[in-house]
């Protein structure tokens, strides 16, 4: 009982001192010392150095190129105006009278080409807000458009998404960023529909009210030190975003979307057809780490699609990159924090799951799940993504502290490992949007706008309507299996 009280209360204080800005940097080895303390008899030394530092290095061992490679194509994609051309190009053709629906598609094309979220929104909350007043439409409504474009259904459900959220699973699981396609279609139009309905309702309501876009000066925002930690933990710096540009120095539509459509395109040939007809038995050997080719071709699918996309997008737009060697710099620094931040929270979920106390939970989630392992899944990744404030960081903690029981679960009761793939990454998205989600502050920081004005239209298309897409997931996948 008191191993359990000290898990209880490492993870509360990890919530709570998340939310007062302390980075998780910090937070993941010391609550899992404070973890460890509790348990009578565990070596406070040797679980931090084999435990806690053991897991967190092979995270970054696997997932560090993702990292790298993200964060350089969405600061090319920034610095050579082509996220931004590609958003007035969207909201251009839909225009004024579609204007949620614009953004809405606008943040979604970038955000599943590859490109930050934050780089996404910074080029697109500019646009929005003149379509919005130019609509007479709530500025309060802008977060959610935004989120529900960036934050849902490019994030967790579009089979073949590069976000790090679809690449954490390929490894545990042996899947490709393309696991359960129509499973994964079906969530994400649910997300979408849902959203678009209620943003849609809300605002033909501020219409028959009379609210109009309000009061609003829209003025570039200012980011104090510690909204800057929590969105270079959750994905980028937001002092490396380049001021929005004119329209006559921005790339064409159709050069700036290319290396999106590359991305997108290369990841399913390289994961389906080159990577599998390629000679990989050398994989066997231990200095390649004794693992086989499905273990790694969804990891290396994606690397070669970045890799390919960051090129022709160099080439594309060599003469608007005015500093190219700073925007590939900018690009690999702002990589490096959010992948220690997860990995810390993976080392801390590693501690966690070599305490006695963890059986007992353990016992619990499997208790709820009802002996579906689809259930407990989706349950332990959401609630951990909600605890930690962070989608990647909730999966990481789960897979690694129980990913080989549920496959193990699986294969015993005839579930698709791609079915288990999907599950987990839509199950990241949900909880993880609470308030004090890095991302959510951001984003309201971005648009001058608080949590009292947005965070209830937020809270619909970024935690509910996942939840229920999840539900929807998980009973389809009961009844029908993996497809």
């Amino acid at each position: 009982m008191t191993g359990l009280l000290g898990v209880l209360l490492a993870l509360g204080l990890l919530i709570y001192l998340a939310y007062r800005g302390v980075s998780v940097l910090l937070l993941g080895p010391v609550m899992a010392l404070i973890a460890a303390l509790f348990a009578v008899g565990t070596p406070l030394l040797a679980t931090y150095t084999q435990v806690f530092m053991g897991s967190a290095g092979n995270f970054i061992i696997q997932y560090f190129p993702l990292f790298l490679l993200g964060a350089i194509f969405g600061k090319l994609m920034d610095d050579s105006g082509a996220a931004e051309s590609i958003a007035q190009g969207i909201v251009g053709r839909l225009g004024n009278e579609r204007a949620i629906l614009a953004v809405v598609l606008a943040c979604a094309v970038l955000t599943y080409g590859g490109v930050s979220l934050f780089v996404v929104a910074f080029a697109v909350y500019p646009i929005a807000a003149a379509l919005f007043r130019q609509a007479d439409l709530p500025k309060r409504l802008i977060p959610a458009t935004i989120a529900l474009g960036s934050f849902t259904f490019t994030m967790t459900a579009l089979p073949g998404t590069p976000a790090i959220q679809n690449a954490i699973p390929m490894p545990y699981f042996g899947t490709t960023p393309f696991a359960a396609p129509v499973l994964g279609i079906i969530s994400a139009l649910v997300m979408f529909g849902l959203g678009q309905f209620w943003l849609s309702r809300q605002a033909t309501l501020a219409r028959a009210n009379g609210e109009g876009y309000g009061e609003h000066d829209d003025l570039p925002v200012e980011f104090d030190k510690e909204q800057r930690e929590r969105s270079s933990g959750e994905g980028f710096d937001v002092l490396m975003i380049k001021p929005e540009q004119a329209a006559s120095q921005l790339p064409s539509f159709a050069v700036a979307l290319s290396p999106v459509i590359v991305v997108i395109v290369l990841n399913y040939v390289f994961s389906n057809f080159v990577i599998p007809a390629m000679d990989t038995g050398y994989l066997a050997e231990a200095r390649y780490g004794a693992t086989t080719a499905d273990a790694v071709r969804g990891v290396w699918a994606i690397i070669c699609s970045l890799t390919i996309a960051c090129v022709l997008l160099i080439g594309l737009t060599w003469k608007r990159l005015a500093d190219l060697k700073r925007s590939m710099d900018d690009g690999a620094n702002a990589s490096v924090l959010p992948i220690f931040n997860t990995a810390s929270l993976v080392g801390f979920g590693a501690v966690i799951a070599a305490l006695p106390a963890f059986d007992l939970i353990k016992d619990f989630v499997d208790a709820i799940g009802g002996g579906n392992p689809l259930v407990s899944l989706a349950l332990s990744v959401n609630v951990l993504a909600g605890v930690t404030g962070s989608a990647s960081g909730g999966m990481s903690i789960a897979l690694q502290t129980l990913g080989a029981e549920y496959l193990e679960l699986a294969n015993a009761s005839g579930i698709a490992a791609e079915l288990l793939h999907r599950v987990t990454t839509v199950a990241t998205g949900g909880l993880d949007s609470l308030p004090h989600n890095g991302a959510v502050v951001t984003l309201l920081a971005i648009c001058g706008l608080t949590h009292r004005q947005a965070y209830k239209d937020i809270f619909m298309v970024a935690v509910l309507f996942p939840i229920l897409s999840l539900v929807l997931l998980v009973v389809l996948g009961t009844m029908f299996g993996s497809f």
